[in-house]
């Protein structure tokens, strides 16, 4: 708390010495996070990213950082070590701290913002991140599989497994979703839900037709009990009910409920849906994002050495058994 409190000290001594700027740098800062951060997590962890840039460059004009100071930045972070377990931070953690000043920079030098003249990081690399989620989805077999254990638990478990991997909802989403949440389309024939995800955006997606009858009897019920939220239970709870019905449906993969929603997105794909309509239905704000399911779907379709076989087959012999 005292590093911290220096920090703060420091910094607005410097901001008080930069009288010829137009505005001092914890003004832009704040202008930059009321503006682009909306939620509580993205306005603490921009602020904290920020700040911790600033001590390095040891409070110097955000005016006056260069591509050389914010290079020396990424060093100085690959060389550091998480506390306890002595291991270098990973390339995700140190994207997570450069891409607030990234994103200030780029938001700053605007032309219709213009508080910047110019911007240091447009030659700024990101260290690559290793995707870890390519095998992170379930086969046919094993939704199945744990559709079946949730359906023995349950009404509302079983609602909560097909939430999951037919919408594709974030837990998070799931556990605040609410009767007012459902609305009929013009013609009354469909079922959508406005879901609020990261950062309060607001996403709407259709209910596929079996889910949107299951849905009905399931907050027909719901009309007896009070409280609006469709499953008034805790992430916490989600990931233990996921992670049972897993064990009791035979699945040997350390299940997670984001798992259903990779799931989601690698059939949604596989079997014809495109990167615009994955990347609206699981509100992901970049199409990159969305893309790197591909990996995974290509590994699933034909490949080459398939093509390959198929035009040698009459000629492979395989041992007489």
């Amino acid at each position: 708390m005292a590093l911290l409190s220096n920090i703060t000290t420091n910094s607005q001594i410097a901001d008080l010495n930069k009288s010829d700027d137009l505005h001092t740098d914890i003004q832009i800062i704040d202008m930059f996070i009321t503006v682009c951060c909306r939620s509580g997590h993205t306005i603490k962890s921009y602020r904290r990213a920020l700040e911790r840039f600033r001590a390095f460059v040891s409070f110097k004009s955000l005016h006056e950082v260069n591509w050389r100071d914010l290079e020396a930045y990424k060093l100085f972070l690959a060389s550091q070590r998480v506390a306890q377990s002595e291991r270098p931070l990973s390339p995700a953690t140190i994207s997570a701290l450069v891409i607030p000043i990234r994103s200030l920079y780029k938001w700053g030098s605007d032309p219709n913002i213009a508080l910047f003249k110019h911007n240091p990081t447009t030659r700024l690399k990101l260290p690559p991140i290793t995707i870890n989620s390519k095998q992170h989805y379930l086969t046919k077999k094993e939704v199945m599989q744990l559709l079946q254990a949730l359906y023995k638990q349950g009404q509302r478990n079983y609602l909560i497994g097909l939430s999951l991997v037919l919408l594709g909802l974030r837990v998070s989403e799931l556990t605040t979703m609410s009767k007012d949440d459902f609305y009929s389309d013009a013609a009354g024939a469909s079922i959508w839900v406005s879901i609020t995800g990261k950062g309060g955006k607001i996403r709407e997606i259709k209910v596929p037709a079996q889910l949107k009858n299951m849905y009905l009897e399931y907050l027909a019920e719901r009309q007896k009990n009070n409280g609006s939220r469709l499953f008034p239970i805790s992430t916490r709870q989600v990931e233990r009910i996921i992670q049972i019905a897993g064990s009791q449906g035979g699945i040997a993969k350390k299940l997670s409920p984001h798992w259903l929603r990779h799931t989601n997105a690698t059939l949604a794909l596989l079997n014809g849906a495109t990167l615009q309509q994955v990347q609206e239905s699981l509100g992901h704000s970049h199409i990159n994002t969305t893309q790197r399911y591909l990996h995974t779907v290509d590994q699933l379709k034909k490949t080459a050495t398939d093509f390959v076989e198929e035009t040698l087959l009459e000629f492979i012999q395989t041992p007489n058994k």
